[in-house]
């Protein structure tokens, strides 16, 4: 068994894990693959077949959609439980360039065991760096510019996320009932509080996302607004966690996205400020359980 565990959670897009599939195996550095599928419905168990015969990867179907949050606690959970030291997240169109893992690996080997987790450059598909995926070098900055090697980072996305096992096993699990959105944040927050963390710029991928822009309601399309839902109330929940610095940040947030969807937004005002009232309120209330290996 190696030691690193490639966990990729995908759900309907067969095409897009295909080729994050054949990017994890042109790796410089091998890794394990584990797939994990909320019950895709798009004939992506079929695809994968001929891969699963040649012991290439190991594919679970979780057998419902758990959502992103779901099928990573479910990834990492299992990947941990069978004794791997390391595991790498990512989602179905994360595309990892050839010495990805093997910049990571190499940053291990320089920290030693003196980190929570480390995270990869993310570019989007036209080469430019991803806006979704920038960490944050703070509880509320972005990093600016990747000069350097391993710069120090308290926020990063599910999107080439690299952790020790031990980590997981002091710090617990993502958190299942956030289903979408802000999962990551809260995850990588929650170990940058007791571990340092850093982003390791020459480890790229490439995000083959739909478009370059992170979620902005005030832009959705109106049959997705209800998936907003998840993203206020577990921001709220995140920024609720960090005291008076978090409530004011969340508080400005929330009033610059009501503005944006009163000035920009093209349709449905009500229905999307009416989301976002809906979410924060369920916020303050919500008190997820933290799982632990």
């Amino acid at each position: 068994m190696n030691s690193v565990a490639a966990v990729v959670v995908t759900y309907n897009r067969r095409q897009l894990l295909l080729n994050n599939v054949q990017c994890l195996l042109s790796q410089t550095r091998p890794a394990d693959i584990i797939v994990i599928d909320n019950a895709s419905t798009d004939g992506t168990a079929e695809a994968l077949r001929p891969f699963v015969d040649e012991g290439k990867i190991t594919y679970i179907n979780t057998g419902a959609n758990l959502g992103g949050a779901g099928g990573f606690q479910y990834g990492i959970k299992h990947a941990v439980g069978l004794g791997y030291e390391y595991i790498w997240l990512m989602d179905d169109d994360c595309m990892p360039c050839g010495t990805a893992l093997e910049e990571l690996m190499a940053a291990d080997g320089r920290l030693g065991a003196n980190y929570g987790f480390l995270c990869s450059k993310v570019l989007w598909k036209d080469g430019e760096v991803c806006a979704m995926n920038v960490p944050r070098r703070t509880l509320t900055k972005p990093l600016k510019g990747y000069s350097g090697g391993d710069i120090p980072v308290a926020m990063a996305s599910f999107v080439s996320l690299f952790l020790r096992a031990e980590v997981v096993r002091e710090v617990g699990l993502p958190i299942k009932e956030f289903f979408i959105w802000t999962d990551d944040w809260e995850y990588t927050r929650r170990i940058s509080l007791k571990f340092p963390c850093y982003c390791v710029c020459p480890s790229v991928v490439v995000h083959h996302s739909a478009s370059n822009i992170g979620a902005n309601i005030a832009t959705e399309s109106a049959d997705r607004i209800q998936r907003f839902f998840y993203l206020y109330r577990n921001d709220v929940y995140l920024y609720r966690r960090e005291g008076l610095k978090g409530f004011l940040y969340e508080c400005v947030r929330l009033t610059s996205h009501f503005f944006r969807v009163l000035f920009r937004a093209r349709d449905n005002k009500f229905k999307r400020i009416k989301m976002m009232v809906r979410g924060t309120r369920a916020g303050l209330s919500f008190r997820p359980p933290v799982e632990y290996v």
